[in-house]
């Protein structure tokens, strides 16, 4: 079973070259399936290709007689039970390193958007409040020859260090170990946070990593710091980063991720004018959602011929 992927069955796309050694069960239009639907889909599958939508679990995957790989659409796959998985001998492969320009770029799209309140100006245009000038209308911060805080030095993270250099901007980094490439300096977490003028996290969301991002942590920011997080909606604390910017405990946030996804009409995040929102959108470029799609049928494919897969996560 698999959903939708870019290009469909067009010659040469990702899904014709599956649909030559396997038959494709394709899961119809946009809305994921329930988790009984999943799982009657993936009953007598040989392999399925997951989104963050779809959760793998052991109810899930109780009664599969064949499967032998899910293979997830993107680098994480906290979605997935792979400890459930692996009891089974099925393995679970990702797409990582083509997510990475993409989602860098995006990054830096929310810093500076918040930096500079584009959403805000944006809205006060569309929203007919665009009045006489005034020098103190709009005023957000400048971003050259700041300090930008990253946590997690993994290939995101150093992506977007790399980015900041046509800033000027001082790098300093918080990770398990030292980054003998990284475009920064090591730095333990509370002085990044004390330091940073901007903070982006990218690590994995795992057990011990969840709210990672607490009022602990945003109280140890600067008040005129931004807060931006392309990672994993579950290294938040919501309610804390909700009353850090009603509070002005920190200046703004920009977010790509949250929790649930997608948001409720009435959300308390949609209510801030100083949080900028994006619908998960990190690899969302044609060129990076096509070289995903090729890394999970290459994955589906190796399995099936008895081989390995490419990007394994569960060796």
């Amino acid at each position: 079973m698999a959903r939708m992927l870019p290009g469909e069955l067009s010659p040469g796309s990702p899904l014709s070259r599956l649909a030559e050694v396997a038959e494709l069960d394709i899961w119809p239009g946009h809305v994921p399936p329930t988790p009984l639907e999943l799982k009657a889909s993936i009953e007598t599958a040989d392999g399925v290709i997951t989104t963050i939508a779809e959760q793998i679990n052991d109810e899930v995957l109780d009664g599969t007689t064949h499967l032998k790989i899910v293979s997830q659409l993107g680098v994480g796959f906290d979605n997935i039970d792979v400890r459930a998985c692996s009891a089974r001998g099925i393995f679970v492969t990702n797409t990582p390193d083509v997510v990475t320009d993409a989602t860098a770029d995006l990054t830096w799209s929310l810093l500076l958007s918040t930096a500079r309140k584009l959403f805000e100006a944006n809205s006060a245009i569309r929203e007919s409040k665009w009045g006489a000038w005034h020098p103190s209308w709009m005023l957000g911060s400048s971003v050259a020859d700041k300090t930008l805080g990253i946590i997690g030095p993994g290939k995101i993270g150093s992506a977007v260090a790399e980015r900041a250099a046509g800033f000027r901007m001082n790098v300093l980094y918080h990770g398990t170990s030292e980054k003998k490439n990284f475009p920064g300096k090591r730095s333990n977490l509370n002085s990044l946070l004390e330091q940073s003028d901007f903070v982006s996290i990218h690590i994995p969301l795992v057990e011990n990593t969840q709210y990672y991002c607490d009022s602990e942590f945003f109280s140890k920011m600067k008040k005129s710091a931004i807060f931006i997080n392309t990672g994993r909606g579950g290294l938040v604390n919501q309610t804390d980063l909700i009353s850090a910017l009603k509070n002005q405990t920190i200046a703004g946030a920009g977010i790509d991720v949250m929790v649930p996804e997608p948001l409720p009409e009435n959300h308390a995040l949609l209510e801030l004018e100083n949080c900028t929102i994006t619908p998960h959108i990190g690899s969302a470029t044609l060129e990076t959602r096509l070289a995903m799609s090729n890394l999970v049928v290459d994955s589906i494919i190796a399995t099936i011929e008895g081989h390995a897969p490419p990007n394994l996560v569960n060796p």
